[in-house]
This record gives structure tokens, C-alpha cells and sequence, in this order.
């Protein structure tokens, strides 16, 4: 990888930090308005920038896998990385397939998106994509996860 490459990716990675710095103070604001439309369009915001830096040091591809290992040793970032594990935001990058899964195979006819504030207490697996500004808690059926956690992350590279 040239220099010049090295310069590209970084810049992405500095640009997509940015974005999702921006995003998480959109959601801290939104605590006080509680403007639905601005919280998840925050929240995908961070998810996607989160998600690009990955792909970007952890590519799918092995075709670029020189790239990935070569750009998170220059940028001293961890194998284990909390940025490296797409899964929760697959949730949210694949929800059409999720959808289809659900009434293939849910006997449940309850189906509730986007709640705010979900319940702390109970894992409603009925809830499919929740945000709970309480703990700053994303919800995904049953899989919970801090909204904030991928921007600490993308900060400290």
C-alpha cells in the first residue's frame, strides 16, 4: 500500500468519526425533544459510520485483509476492538431480512419498532429495534448494546 493509499483510509476513518461524533451529540440533544425522526436517524448514522471503519480495518475480503491488518497496526488499534464485531449493526444494515425471518418463524402476531424507552427490566424479544436514552441502551430483540460504544472506539483511533 502506497503512502498515498495509507492517507486515503485514514482521512475516511478520521471523516467517519466525525460523522458519528455529530451524530451521538444529535442524540444526547434529543433527550430533551425526543424527536423519533432525529433519534434513529442519529443512531443509523453512528451504526453506518461505525460499520465503515470496520470494513475498512477488518475487511471482509481477503483480498484486502494486507490492508486491514497494515492500517490498524500504523493506527495501534486492537485486534479485538469493539469496531471489529458488525454484528449488532447487521441487525440494523439487514433489517429487511430480519423482518422476513420474523414472521417466517415468530408464532408471536405482537410486533413493535422503534420504541423509545423500552423497558430496563424485561427483554421483550417482540421489540425490534429500541433506544432507550435512560442508559443509552440500543435494543434488537434480545440483543442489547450501548448506542455510545462505537464512538469511544472511533475516537481513540
Amino acid at each position: 500500500m502506497t503512502g498515498l493509499q495509507e492517507m486515503v483510509f485514514i482521512d475516511e476513518i478520521a471523516l467517519q468519526a466525525k460523522i458519528a461524533k455529530r451524530a451521538a451529540d444529535r442524540l444526547i440533544e434529543t433527550h430533551d425533544t425526543f424527536d423519533k425522526i432525529e433519534v434513529w436517524c442519529s443512531i443509523q448514522s453512528i451504526l453506518v459510520a461505525a460499520g465503515n471503519v470496520s470494513k475498512i480495518l477488518w475487511p471482509s475480503s481477503k483480498k484486502y485483509k494486507q490492508r486491514g491488518e497494515r492500517l490498524r497496526q500504523m493506527l495501534k488499534v486492537e485486534n479485538d476492538n469493539p469496531i471489529s464485531d458488525r454484528k449488532f449493526r447487521n441487525h440494523f444494515e439487514h433489517y429487511d431480512e430480519r423482518v422476513e425471518d420474523w414472521f417466517k418463524n415468530s408464532p408471536s402476531a405482537v410486533y413493535i419498532d422503534q420504541a423509545m424507552n423500552p423497558s430496563l427490566q424485561s427483554r421483550n424479544l417482540n421489540t425490534h429495534r429500541g433506544y432507550n436514552s435512560f442508559n443509552n441502551t440500543l435494543v434488537f430483540r434480545s440483543a442489547d448494546t450501548r448506542a455510545s460504544c462505537p464512538i469511544v472506539p472511533l475516537y481513540a483511533l
